[in-house]
């Protein structure tokens, strides 16, 4: 077993679409970035790359790439779990959080659990995905950006 964790952070801003889980959620401002700065599924990512002892999501999907640019974050968490399958992991579980103040996210995240079992190839009972707000208090509290975290337990197959 490998566990790997990780953080993203993205500024909101306006005339961007807030994507979130490969969930595009209506709001009048979305996340900045050279992808679509899904910051959960950016997590998630890079969480597994660690655990992998590959790095993070900056070496792999470099933000001075245009191929990157406006990419579905999807797509890139689809590209390291091949890269973790090629290696002879799967998935044992995902928990992950996203900080956000507002909108809410609690009708968002059934949606964001189904694409990340699609994507992860693992039953939607091994995702987790949560969700809480900065509460007033620093740049979360304040609905300057998002804050991501996620943790993996990665499980080497077994022939």
């Amino acid at each position: 077993m490998r566990i790997g964790q990780s953080t993203d952070i993205h500024r909101l801003a306006e005339g961007r679409k807030l994507i979130l889980g490969g969930v595009e959620i209506p709001f009048e401002k979305g996340l900045l970035g050279h992808s679509d700065a899904d910051a959960l599924s950016h997590a998630i990512a890079e969480a597994i790359l660690g655990a992998l002892a590959l790095g993070d999501l900056g070496h792999w999907f470099p933000d001075t790439d245009p191929k990157w640019e406006g990419a579905d974050s999807l797509m890139i968490l689809e590209e390291v779990v091949r890269m973790m399958e090629e290696r002879g992991y799967h998935i044992g579980n995902v928990d992950s959080l996203v900080l956000i103040e507002r909108p809410k996210m609690a009708p968002h995240i059934p949606a964001m659990r189904e694409n990340y079992a699609r994507v992860l190839h693992t039953d939607l009972s091994r995702v987790s995905v949560k969700a809480t707000r900065g509460e007033g208090m620093g740049f979360v509290g304040r609905g300057e950006g998002v804050l991501a975290q996620a943790v993996v337990l990665l499980e080497e197959n077994r022939e």
